[in-house]
């Protein structure tokens, strides 16, 4: 029988939810852990819990007080959160489309720069890549996602931009990200994709969720504006690989 896994820590987040964290810095493992506790609240509910939202080392845990308190909560997930994981399943796996460099990724030169290569090599390291979402977060539709190749690591703008466009695709120290609406961003500015992670009147609403799987595939930016139009009509222009 597989040995139960180290306790997290749960933190009480004003007087009605609870983070039950896994670890202090962003890692993997914890992610893992995060999700497949989601996972077993979601498949066995816990009576008095309202609400779970998955981060990258933590999920906080809201719940009525008035039909379950703190402890007893603790009590219940505990057990839970040190179950060992369970056996891997098959994520879902999407292709998404990107115009890189241009007006559609004005740091891609900077970066190819900062980190002594080309423009072109940029975009092969991280088309090359094989992501994770690791949360939802900051926007609606805002996918972080793990496993940025490390030679792309690199610190975060030091003077952060109010506004960057919507669909953005952008690296930030060791993370990367898809940005679904126009918002503030510190991330290094790598291209945009017209895919719409959420479209609030689109069924469904938001397309990536925490544990899917994504890959980029370089686009010109005609095709861009092709894909925009239909993404603007509702049409989802990812590419699901793996049901």
């Amino acid at each position: 029988m597989a040995a139960t896994l180290p306790p997290p820590r749960l933190l009480p987040s004003g007087d009605s939810a609870v983070t039950v964290e896994f670890s202090r810095t962003i890692d993997d493992d914890a992610n893992q852990r995060v999700l497949a506790l989601d996972k077993a609240l979601a498949a066995s509910p816990i009576d008095g819990i309202t609400e779970t939202v998955p981060t990258y080392r933590s999920l906080l845990v809201h719940y009525d007080p008035g039909r379950i308190d703190f402890d007893a909560l603790g009590e219940r997930i505990l057990p839970i959160a040190t179950r060992p994981l369970p056996p891997a399943t098959k994520a879902r796996r999407w292709r998404i489309p990107v115009a890189y460099g241009g007006e559609h990724g004005i740091d891609l030169e900077d970066v190819a720069k900062a980190l002594n290569t080309t423009p072109d090599d940029i975009i092969a390291r991280h088309a090359g890549g094989d992501y994770k979402v690791a949360m939802i977060g900051f926007t609606p539709g805002w996918s972080y996602l793990s496993g940025l190749d490390k030679s792309l690591h690199m610190s975060r703008r030091q003077s952060p931009r109010l506004l960057t466009p919507a669909g953005t695709i952008s690296i930030g120290g060791i993370q990367a990200g898809i940005q679904c609406l126009a918002a503030p961003s510190g991330w290094h500015l790598l291209g945009r994709t017209p895919v719409r992670t959420y479209q609030l009147h689109r069924n469904p609403t938001f397309l990536t969720e925490p544990g899917d799987r994504v890959t980029f595939f370089a686009i010109d930016h005609k095709t861009f504006e092709e894909m925009d139009r239909a993404a603007e009509a509702g049409e989802i222009v990812a590419e699901q690989v793996t049901a």
